[in-house]
């Protein structure tokens, strides 16, 4: 079959996967913003005769989602802070710096990415608790700072940067944290916002954790929230449920927007590098 025949198929192939994709969150978007006769009539209704605000504000207030902002803000940002930063130092001691067993202890780092989290559920836990950091920031942010894939995504690209230019820093008298921050970063900026992204994301979506380590509700966070607010209003109010999943969404979703040119040259830098 020649080119032009399979561009058609090649689009329709696009379009089905893009509506698989997008179509529970278009069905999320409609149901935050419909009264609750066009939820519950049948045939379906695919867009709201009434378009309506108020299923936000019943959320807002059926839980209280300032206090769940405000907790899920400040993880966010410290903890993406915190794991990026520390990624970025492991790899590049990984990257440019020579010390003994450094091959095994990469292979440790690999080895970290293939155990499932929930593994490590139960020791960090038991370490909190004895810290006596159950029900706070320390405790929900602290046992997630070492984050392996970051780690081995930043080492992959800082092995693709050009010799000649560590070197060349190194001649003039900089000092391994000078090169980094004055070298290595500023070349190296889509994959650290790539890992800064997937980090940020995986932070603001954590559910699990934050739903074991925090016992009051003025420490929850946004997920844990929207199964408050389920528990709040049932299985009756969807679209009060709908709208407050779409305020735990937005945020990342506009990250993501943002920072979307970035990341698909960044995840593939270094890809192929040992």
């Amino acid at each position: 079959m020649s080119r032009w025949g399979t561009r058609p198929l090649q689009y329709v192939v696009l379009v089905g996967v893009a509506a698989i994709f997008l179509a529970p969150l278009y069905w999320l978007i409609s149901t935050a913003l419909k009264q609750p006769a066009d939820i519950y009539q049948w045939p379906p209704a695919w867009w709201p005769h009434d378009l309506t605000w108020e299923n936000f504000s019943l959320a807002w207030k059926a839980a209280p989602f300032d206090r769940f902002f405000l907790n899920s803000t400040i993880i966010t940002l410290v903890g993406t802070a915190a794991k990026v930063a520390n990624a970025v130092l492991t790899a590049y001691a990984f990257a440019y710096l020579r010390f003994p067993f450094k091959k095994v202890l990469f292979t440790l780092v690999l080895g970290a990415m293939m155990v499932p989290g929930h593994v490590t559920l139960l020791p960090n836990y038991l370490t909190v608790a004895s810290l006596g950091w159950i029900n706070t920031y320390a405790g929900l942010i602290v046992p997630g700072i070492g984050s392996a894939f970051a780690t081995f995504l930043m080492r992959q690209h800082f092995l693709t940067l050009p010799s000649e230019v560590t070197d060349a820093a190194a001649v003039d008298g900089a000092g391994h944290l000078r090169t980094l921050w004055r070298v290595v970063l500023p070349m190296s900026q889509p994959m650290l916002i790539t890992v800064v992204v997937i980090t940020a994301v995986e932070e603001w979506n954590n559910f699990v954790w934050p739903l074991i380590v925090t016992n009051t509700a003025d420490m929850r966070t946004l997920p844990v929230g929207l199964l408050i607010l389920k528990d709040e209003e049932g299985l009756a109010n969807w679209g009060t449920i709908m709208a407050g999943t779409l305020l735990v969404l937005a945020p990342m979703l506009l990250i993501f927007l943002v920072a979307q040119r970035y990341i698909v040259g960044g995840i593939t830098q270094g890809a192929l590098k040992g």
